[in-house]
């Protein structure tokens, strides 16, 4: 089954590709498909997914995946949340992964409580008018680290200290990160139930 996936990230791709692999299932970019940019006015994870998921159906005809992940830090009250992509630009920063680790350390100087998870929200859709999406939401909690540690991943990862590891996810091996990340939470979640409720398997 091929399946467009809302978002032109090479990570996400990657990352869940390998996941999906097993069940058949093949992800396109939805650029390699000429789908434009979904607005993502909402301020939650599922209904921005949700709108990305059925922007992608309508342009492609083909059932679409999207995934809208941010980090929620507890002294920030969950924020940036859904603006975790933009974080940087809020504080004079151009948009990018390593402006975003710099404004976040910046802001959390002389913080004393570093909690925070990542969340990842992926929603399936078989077109674009599907009444019954499939909704599968991975989180991981951590604490944020001092400075950024390993060369792995991308986005938040060399902040993210996972306590059970004792490492940040860039320092963990790419297949240990996958198993344990939010997103890979999520698409493990996700595959279950496209296996059950699509493929009938």
């Amino acid at each position: 089954m091929k399946i467009v996936l809302a978002s032109n990230n090479q990570g996400k791709l990657a990352e869940l590709n390998a996941m999906f692999a097993p069940l058949g299932c093949e992800l396109v970019r939805q650029g390699d498909l000429g789908v434009p940019e979904s607005p993502e006015p909402f301020r939650t994870f599922i209904e921005n997914a949700l709108a990305k998921a059925r922007n992608a159906a309508q342009h492609t005809g083909l059932p679409a995946l999207a995934d809208d992940a941010g980090l929620c830090v507890d002294a920030f009250g969950g924020l940036p949340g859904v603006d975790t992509a933009y974080y940087a630009t809020q504080f004079g920063y151009a948009k990018g992964d390593d402006n975003n680790v710099t404004a976040l350390l910046e802001q959390m100087k002389g913080v004393t409580n570093r909690r925070a998870a990542l969340v990842s929200t992926l929603v399936a859709v078989r077109s674009v008018d599907d009444p019954e999406p499939l909704i599968a939401v991975g989180r991981v909690v951590g604490q944020i680290a001092p400075e950024p540690v390993g060369s792995n991943g991308f986005g938040f990862d060399p902040v993210m200290w996972i306590p059970e590891f004792g490492q940040t996810f860039a320092q963990l091996p790419v297949e240990v990160k996958n198993a344990h990340s939010h997103r890979g939470r999520a698409a493990a979640a996700m595959a279950g139930l496209i296996r059950t409720n699509w493929l009938g398997a």
